[in-house]
């Protein structure tokens, strides 16, 4: 008798740990994406020919394994596709998950060339704009513009091939840094303005910011589009990340905002690879 009732309470403890499971696991996919930039981490599940609904980020200064457990609970995947920026965040990455990570390099098959003097100096999130570029779109030259904590311009050429690029401060920057170096300029939000004359110190900088940084962005542009197609002025120009959509409403040259450009370079990377 006691022996039926021990196995009858084993079976029903493994019931409901197998149901405490269930529960907790929100999602299974193939691929957990992580992007590891300086001020934000994205997580983002995927299949090889989608992206997933499943997402989420944490501030990268928060990233640490108590964090990474949190996301390994809800969500159950076979492989890990990592690109980073930050080295010390990467190595807690690949501990954390072990043998199923696989890091974006400039040494994996990326689906295309990289004519660069040192191609282990770009950035992982750049080879997966310059990857997504290539398998989204197609066209050529092509210009990747991506709104980050830089704003970084990826250049692919006629042949395909990544040639290059230019990074600038990026928008929370600028103003970040106004705001801390001087005595009564406030922190901002940033948003499209009202007003192009400021009527208060706040509206002041926010034209400034925004105005202004898409002067920058049209002036490269221009020139970039001067030196890669000097008879057409044509180049297939996509932009990315936090600010594609308010900075390139008004900035013609630009094609298409796709936010999730650098999240689709990494999972064309992965079904190359993996």
């Amino acid at each position: 008798m006691g022996g039926i009732a021990g196995e009858s309470t084993e079976k029903l403890r493994r019931h409901r740990c197998d149901f405490a499971i269930l529960v907790l696991v929100e999602a299974v996919a193939r691929y957990l994406l992580i992007n590891n930039n300086n001020s934000r981490t994205k997580f983002a599940l995927a299949e090889a020919g989608q992206l997933l609904a499943e997402r989420d980020w944490i501030e990268t200064r928060r990233l640490d394994h108590a964090a990474l457990a949190e996301f390994a609970r809800r969500w159950d995947v076979e492989n890990v596709v990592l690109a980073s920026v930050v080295p010390e965040k990467a190595r807690v990455v690949k501990e954390h998950f072990g043998d199923i990570v696989f890091e974006i390099r400039h040494d994996v098959e990326l689906g295309v060339a990289l004519d660069f003097p040192d191609p282990s100096t770009i950035g992982a999130d750049r080879l997966a704009n310059a990857s997504g570029m290539v398998a989204l779109y197609g066209e050529f030259p092509a210009i990747v513009v991506d709104f980050g904590t830089a704003v970084t311009f990826d250049i692919l050429s006629r042949e395909q091939a990544y040639i290059g690029g230019i990074i600038a401060p990026g928008l929370d920057v600028m103003t970040s840094y106004m705001h801390e170096r001087t005595a009564l300029l406030p922190k901002i939000e940033i948003e499209e303005p009202s007003e192009l004359i400021g009527k208060s110190t706040r509206s002041a900088m926010l034209s400034g910011a925004v105005h202004g940084y898409r002067g920058l962005i049209r002036e490269i542009l221009e020139q970039l589009r001067a030196e890669l197609a000097p008879e057409s002025g044509w180049v297939k120009t996509v932009a990315t990340g936090g600010y594609a959509e308010l900075i390139s409403t008004k900035i013609e040259s630009i094609d298409a905002v796709l936010p999730d450009l650098t999240l689709e370079g990494m999972r064309v990377i992965a079904n190359l690879n993996i």
